[in-house]
Formats: C-alpha cells, sequence, structure tokens
C-alpha cells in the first residue's frame, strides 16, 4: 500500500492575493508587485512588479530606485521571503533584543 505524501506550503499566501507583497530572492534581489498567483511550491506570479535597485558601490544595500519589471512568475525555489507590503514597519534590532530578554 503507498501513503499519499501530505504536502504542506510554508507560505500561507492565499489571504494575500491581489495585494501588495514584498519578495526576496537567492542572491539578494528584491522586488514588489501585486501577487495574482501561487502553487505549492512558491512558484508567485506578481503583476506591476518593481524591483528595487543595488548600490554600485555597496551591493548590500538596496536604493530606493526601481525599475519596472511588469507581469513576473518567481521560480519558488528562489524565493527567500514574502510579505505584505503594507503595514510593515522596520524594527530596531537593539529594540528587538531587549524583548528577547
Amino acid at each position: 500500500m503507498s501513503k499519499k505524501r501530505e504536502q504542506v506550503n510554508v507560505f500561507e499566501l492565499e489571504k494575500y492575493l491581489n495585494q501588495a507583497v514584498y519578495v526576496k530572492f537567492t542572491g539578494g534581489r528584491e522586488v514588489r508587485g501585486i501577487l495574482k498567483g501561487h502553487d505549492a511550491v512558491t512558484n508567485l506570479v506578481l503583476d506591476d512588479a518593481k524591483e528595487f535597485l543595488r548600490d554600485p558601490n555597496d551591493p548590500t544595500k538596496v536604493l530606493d530606485k526601481t525599475r519596472n519589471l511588469g507581469l513576473l512568475v518567481c521560480r519558488g525555489p528562489s524565493v527567500v521571503l514574502v510579505h505584505p507590503a503594507e503595514n510593515v514597519h522596520e524594527v530596531d534590532p537593539e529594540e528587538l533584543q531587549k524583548m528577547a530578554e
């Protein structure tokens, strides 16, 4: 008897459909767009996607400059992080450390 393998999706993306999301990829690229679809392996379809450009002198820094990509299909294995683009704020690492103590 063969057991059917249950697929577990780490990302709960259904609630972000048709909303702006921010996506980080392996290699450091960062994109913002409207989530139009996804599948079990986190392949994403983003509409009105914009890539945030990096500082040519320091590739670890992301600039406010963007380039328009339009409709974008993102391969799931390269997706590192997906989060809503609205109502998100940056947390001070020192403040976070105090909260953990």
